[in-house]
């Protein structure tokens, strides 16, 4: 198995989920879906939060990338599991995110 920086890449058989530090919050004001971690946060896009919601330990990235293209259309497959394992090894990276 290789590793990158200590960790395990992302695969499609990965089953990801957020790490012990991180929480996915929605503001009460305006709606808008955070990741929370120790003294920072990220505003999330409506994919990425779709993405994160379904990142539960419970799917693998390949079933994750199913239902996404299943809301999103099958004819933008390559585009969704291109921009979900770009997000998940960028979280990854950060230590948000297990697999």
């Amino acid at each position: 198995m290789s590793y990158l920086n200590g960790r395990t890449p992302i695969t499609e058989l990965s089953r990801p989920k957020l790490a012990a530090k991180a929480r996915l919050r929605v503001d009460r004001r305006d709606g808008r879906l955070w990741l929370l971690y120790p003294e920072q946060g990220l505003l999330l896009n409506r994919t990425a939060g779709e993405t994160l919601r379904l990142c539960t330990g419970r799917l693998t990235v390949a079933a994750i990338v199913d239902r996404l293209a299943g809301r999103h259309g099958e004819d933008r497959r390559e585009a969704v599991q291109a921009d979900v394992l770009r997000l998940l090894d960028d979280l990854s990276a950060k230590g948000l995110l297990d697999t």
